[in-house]
């Protein structure tokens, strides 16, 4: 299975992500300072058109693309259109969120996360009680947009954390690159799982078949683990990811096991069941705990990006309920 793989543009989506995909396949421009005009006017933030042009904005600063100049990825024309659609994204998170109570500690918060619902109704949910092997090979194309990058986005966070919290992050993310073994890698273990579903292993080989909800996800964790200002958001949405895991993992192996799926799909979720029940304390107490010990004026940030977590998560949940309910697909393309 290759490690090096560079996706090609997509096709755009709008007259926004047209602008970038016509500018990516060109030369980047010496005229540094030529800012990238294109108007958001009555822009959609979680319409694909801004979605998928943020996606590539921010893939310029993961593997890039094979048919992209790399030197748009500091270009302060892109950057600057980049952080419109950042503030416009940002400012829509914001909203649905509300205002974050400085009274809520976010050891408060993440308690409240670790109590799982008695009447779950998520995905995972959905497909360990009643989900088709159709739908679950549905919901690895949406994933593999993270999966396959897994580990990479909250990785930015590291430079900007100290001491204890800094060490421990790092531990955790240690074993989501697969302690010192490329096997174990677990970009590698959800490619196994592709390749074992009867699915396409490359690298955002699905970016043109999911929806913008999906995008946002991956999205929102690299417009925090890129900006240093939002460390504090990107702590908490770290936190929120690890803490989630292994409780939705866990019933993940069950619909799989309902659903007699190869062994490798099994491991990768099996996997996050047994490394991310131990990340759980780590994260609280030595990541999350250290981090506002040395920074009290984070913790609102911490909460809040627990909360932007579960705002765009809920909104990929609500898109594939509803369409698995309703017997359609999740994708923009069924799969064959």
């Amino acid at each position: 299975m290759p490690t090096l793989q560079q996706p090609v543009l997509p096709d755009p989506r709008g007259p926004i992500s047209m602008s970038v995909v016509e500018l990516l396949s060109e030369r980047a421009p010496n005229h540094h300072l030529t800012r990238v005009e294109t108007s958001l006017a009555d822009a959609d933030p979680y319409g694909i058109d801004v979605q998928l042009t943020l996606y590539l904005c921010y893939e310029l600063h993961y593997r890039g693309f094979a048919d992209a100049d790399p030197g748009w990825e500091w270009n302060p024309g892109l950057l600057h259109l980049r952080r419109r659609l950042e503030e416009l994204f940002l400012t829509a998170v914001r909203h649905d969120i509300g205002d974050v109570d400085e009274e809520v500690s976010a050891a408060a918060e993440l308690e409240r996360l670790c109590v799982e619902p008695v009447e779950g109704n998520g995905p995972s949910h959905f497909l360990r009680d009643e989900g088709t092997w159709e739908q679950m090979r549905e919901y690895f194309v949406h994933r593999s947009i993270y999966h396959l990058k897994e580990g990479d986005p909250h990785a930015w966070t590291i430079p900007r954390l100290t001491g204890q919290a800094k060490a421990s992050f790092v531990a955790v993310e240690f074993d989501e690159f697969g302690a010192g073994k490329g096997a174990r890698l677990h970009q590698t273990l959800f490619a196994e799982l592709m390749a074992a579903a009867g699915l396409d292993t490359a690298y955002l080989g699905y970016l043109a078949d999911v929806p913008a909800v999906t995008l946002a996800v991956v999205n929102l964790m690299s417009m925090f683990g890129l900006h240093r200002r939002l460390r504090g958001a990107s702590v908490g949405h770290f936190a929120a990811t690890e803490v989630t895991s292994p409780p939705g993992s866990r019933r993940m192996v069950q619909a799989l096991d309902r659903l007699g799926a190869p062994a490798a799909c099994r491991a990768f979720y099996l996997e996050h069941v047994e490394a991310d029940a131990v990340h759980e304390q780590v994260v609280r107490t030595d990541v999350v705990g250290d981090l506002i010990v040395q920074e009290p004026h984070l913790n609102s940030d911490v909460v809040f990006g627990i909360r932007a977590f579960e705002a765009v998560e809920d909104r990929l949940a609500d898109h594939l309920i509803g369409c698995w309910q309703n017997r359609r697909s999740s994708l923009r393309h069924p799969l064959d």
